[in-house]
Order: structure tokens, then C-alpha cells, then sequence
């Protein structure tokens, strides 16, 4: 017997469990998942006011406290009602500046450049299963965030799905959904004009005395078990600026330094793999203006990124690093500040997007997090449980925290970590607020 992983949310067959790490698909099809994300788009009845009635609700009960917990949870806690406010703003203002966006009409339109004829469901939901997974990651780059990757992957093939009939005509799907999705993605950036900046000091807290780094508000993490399963295509395997492989958080902190069409250009010639005269057709651009932003935006990275590439491309770790892994996971377990400074490098960096805290060098790491490990402490925060993950290339783990007190361990953090190839300590921790967990595949308490 076939074992399943429960009913599709759409059209209520049993799905075929499958093996490996991640969350359980919810649908059958993408052609399921598509059509379900049809009505949520057309819904006439959205809850706006009572969003913002339990937004305000939520607020006028706060009572920020320094550096208490029970105020950092409320706060966390606003994440879900605002994020979906924001997913329908959004949709608002692209309805209403329909007519500003830089797509022409012939990439969604299929009755400006296509004949009509049909195409099945079936034929749709082969392409969205075949180019999925590297759509969400090209347009995760272009944004550096899962959660509006996730949006403008969905609003891709809502696109394509519309226009589904013409796809008889398209002579290649992958560049079609990718001039949609690149499209989409500089119309998101035009319209949020943001650009990195740089930690500043936060009184009170004493951040050590390394410089402070680079500070990406939006940066999230990417789960690796959401990855193609293969890599795309490369004309230039040679390329001395990016690796078709990179997600690696220091790579995706320097591009999106760079102004958006130059980060499409190269994004799109260095690391999907598109050739010069595909890349200026995906961006409806000349090829020597793509070349030129390509060229610009590939010098700008080499100045940005780590001199050596093994410090920001994937690999595999190996059985020393696994292991450093897991006894920084027990320390944490045991609340063993001392085992974890044996772990951690003197010039170790922790950052907390989108949280202004950061320091830099082990001892301004551990004394900031050492009353909160130590039962002694009254700033104890409780005792955690952790479990490993993986996360743009690099090992991680994900924090679970049980308050003293309660008997529950509620999901807290995400640590991504960089271990430098042939070292034996940790040199960098970036910790994400827990939200993504269940695209991790992983439950929000346990």
C-alpha cells in the first residue's frame, strides 16, 4: 500500500508520501496549488478591518520593557497579522499601478503576441513542477527574502496560468517564466527603493570592537531542501564573480547592494546561466547594455564578497564540521558557556536580522548571551532544545525555547553558521526569528 501525507488542500486526493527532509506537500499539483491560490487572490471578502482591529488590539497592550521577554514575544507575535496586511497592500497597489509596471504586455498577455490554442492543465502543471524550485531561488536572490520569494513565485504562475493556452506557442517555457518572474521582481524593487546599511550601536549594549557589519533588514533565511535538485545550466563555467550554486547569506548581502537591473544581469547571466543575447532579451534590453550592467555589477561583487570563494559558495560539510555542530548544539542544550567559547571564534560575528543587535568578537557574543543561558541569571530565558537543519549551504539549527515555568518549548530561533573550510570554530552565527519553522518543516512547538 502506497503510504500518503494526508488529503490536497485543493481537490481532496490523498498525496503519496515522499522521503527526505521538509515540510509535507499540501497538494497533489502545482496545478492544485495554483488554483488555490486563484481564489485566495480573488477573494472579495478580505478581513482588512478586523486585521488591523487585532493589529491595534495587539499594540495598545504592549509594554516594552528593556531587554524583556515577554515583550520581544508580543512583538514577534504581531509578525502573522501584519505580514498578511502587507501581502494585501501589495496586491492593492499593483492593481491599482497596473499600468506603470515595467512588464510589457506581450510577457502576461497572450492575446498581444500569441496565438490561441489550448493547453492542458496537465501540460501546465508539468512546467510549474519542472521550473518551480529554481524560479522561488532566482527570485529569493533578487529579493533575499523566502517570504516575498514565495509571493512573486506564486504571482508567476498565476501570470503564466492566465496566459497557460499560449504555451503551445512558446518555443521555451524556462526563459518565459523567467522573464515573468524577473520582471515581477523589478517591479517589487522599484517600488520598495531599500538598500542595506550598516549596524549602528545600540545604547546600552555593548556590541565589541570589531566593525560593525552589514545590515540587510529583509534578509531570510532559504531552506536547502527546498533547492532544484539539479543546478542550471552554465554558458560561462568560468566565471570569476559568482557560482551558479551560491546561496551563501555573505553573497546574497552583497548583491543586493547592487542596483536591481544590474543585480538581474548578472543573477541572470552568472548564476541561471542565460547567454548575453538571452539575458538582454529577458530584461528587454540591448546586449550591450546588459553586458555593460553584467560587467559593473560582476566588479562590484568581486570588491563586496570575501577575497576566497570557498568562504560564501555551497559545500558539503564534512564530519569535523558536523561534529563542532553538534557540541555547540549540546552546549546550548546545557547552558555550557564555557564549552561554547571553546567553539566559537575570538573574532566571531552575530547578527539578528531584522533585530538591531549585533556584535563582533567572542567575548562581546557571549556576554551578551550569557544571563540568558544561566539558570543563576535573572535574566534567564529558560532552557533550549535544538535541532540541526540546513539553510543556504551552511549548517544550522533551529531554537526552541522553554520558558520557566511553562512545560512547552516554543519555537525561537533559526542560527545559520559559517565555519570556514579546514577550521574547527565557529566564525559567524546569523539568527532569524522563528516564523519560517514550518518551511523548515519543522512544528512551532514541540
Amino acid at each position: 500500500m502506497t503510504a500518503t501525507a494526508g488529503e490536497c488542500l485543493a481537490c481532496g486526493r490523498e498525496i503519496e508520501k515522499t522521503a527526505g527532509p521538509g515540510r509535507a506537500p499540501a497538494y497533489c499539483t502545482q496545478a492544485c496549488r495554483q488554483r488555490l491560490y486563484r481564489e485566495r487572490e480573488q477573494t472579495s471578502a478580505l478581513p482588512v478591518q478586523e486585521l488591523i482591529a487585532d493589529l491595534g488590539d495587539r499594540l495598545r497592550k504592549l509594554r516594552p520593557v528593556t531587554r524583556d521577554d515577554a515583550f520581544h514575544t508580543d512583538v514577534e507575535a504581531l509578525s502573522g497579522p501584519f505580514t498578511q496586511l502587507r501581502r494585501i497592500a501589495r496586491q492593492t497597489r499593483a492593481d491599482e499601478r497596473e499600468e506603470e509596471r515595467v512588464t510589457p504586455e506581450p510577457v502576461t498577455n497572450p492575446t498581444a503576441s500569441f496565438s490561441s490554442s489550448a493547453a492542458s492543465d496537465d501540460v501546465f502543471a508539468t512546467v510549474t513542477e519542472q521550473y518551480g524550485r529554481e524560479l522561488r531561488v532566482h527570485c529569493y536572490r533578487m529579493l533575499g527574502s523566502y517570504d516575498e520569494a514565495e509571493d512573486l513565485t506564486q504571482e508567476t504562475f498565476l501570470r503564466a496560468w492566465r496566459a497557460r493556452d499560449a504555451l503551445s506557442c512558446v518555443a521555451d517555457p524556462r526563459a518565459w517564466l523567467y522573464k515573468i518572474a524577473t520582471r515581477l521582481c523589478l517591479d517589487f524593487l522599484r517600488e520598495h527603493d531599500r538598500h542595506p546599511t550598516t549596524y549602528a550601536p545600540v545604547p546600552g549594549v555593548d556590541s565589541g570592537v570589531g566593525p560593525p557589519p552589514v545590515r540587510v533588514t529583509w534578509l531570510q533565511p532559504f531552506p536547502d531542501d527546498q533547492l532544484p535538485d539539479k543546478p542550471a545550466p552554465m554558458h560561462e563555467p568560468d566565471a570569476a564573480a559568482v557560482a551558479s550554486e551560491t546561496l551563501e547569506l555573505a553573497f546574497l548581502t552583497a548583491v543586493q547592494k547592487l542596483p536591481a537591473r544590474q543585480r538581474a544581469a548578472v543573477l541572470l547571466r552568472d548564476v541561471a546561466g542565460w547567454s548575453a543575447q538571452e539575458t538582454a532579451d529577458l530584461l528587454g534590453s540591448g546586449t550591450a547594455s546588459a553586458n555593460s550592467a553584467v560587467q559593473r555589477g560582476r566588479a562590484a561583487l568581486r570588491q563586496a564578497l570575501p577575497g576566497r570563494r570557498e568562504d560564501w559558495s555551497l559545500r558539503e560539510p564534512g564530519s569535523g564540521e558536523q561534529a563542532l555542530v553538534r557540541r555547540f548544539m549540546d552546549a546550548m542544550a546545557h547552558s555550557d558557556i564555557d564549552a561554547m567559547v571553546e567553539l566559537v571564534r575570538e573574532d566571531a560575528v552575530l547578527t539578528m536580522p531584522p533585530n538591531p543587535f549585533w556584535f563582533t568578537g567572542r567575548d562581546a557574543l557571549l556576554t551578551f548571551l550569557r544571563p540568558n543561558l544561566d539558570p543563576a541569571s535573572p535574566k534567564f530565558a529558560g532552557h533550549w532544545r535544538t535541532v540541526p537543519v540546513r539553510a543556504n549551504g551552511r549548517m544550522a539549527m533551529a531554537g526552541y525555547l522553554q520558558r520557566p515555568g511553562t512545560s512547552v518549548y516554543r519555537a525561537q530561533i533559526i542560527d545559520v553558521l559559517r565555519i570556514e573550510a579546514g577550521e574547527d570554530r565557529i566564525a559567524e552565527i546569523t539568527t532569524f526569528e522563528p516564523h519560517l519553522f514550518p518551511a523548515f518543516g519543522l512544528p512551532m512547538t514541540l
